[in-house]
């Protein structure tokens, strides 16, 4: 299943980037893309709901000022 997030405060491509990366190696996760230029994230996953409590860790790990649109 693959789902799409908005991000608000999304600083810097770089983070977007750093972000991708650490969210790609979460267990459960098949697939993950952070947009800087949509302030988006789309993340597939078998069980996405399950998989967006550590999604967000990541995003406030990268950049804590990052927030995850959850609906």
């Amino acid at each position: 299943m693959k789902k799409t997030f908005k991000l608000i405060d999304l600083d810097c491509a770089n983070c977007a980037a750093k972000m991708e990366d650490a969210i790609k190696k979460l267990p459960g996760v098949t697939d993950a893309t952070v947009s800087f230029l949509t302030q988006k994230i789309t993340i597939e996953a078998d069980d996405v709901s399950a998989v967006m409590p550590a999604v967000v860790k990541c995003i406030r790990k990268v950049e804590p000022d990052c927030e995850v649109v959850l609906k």
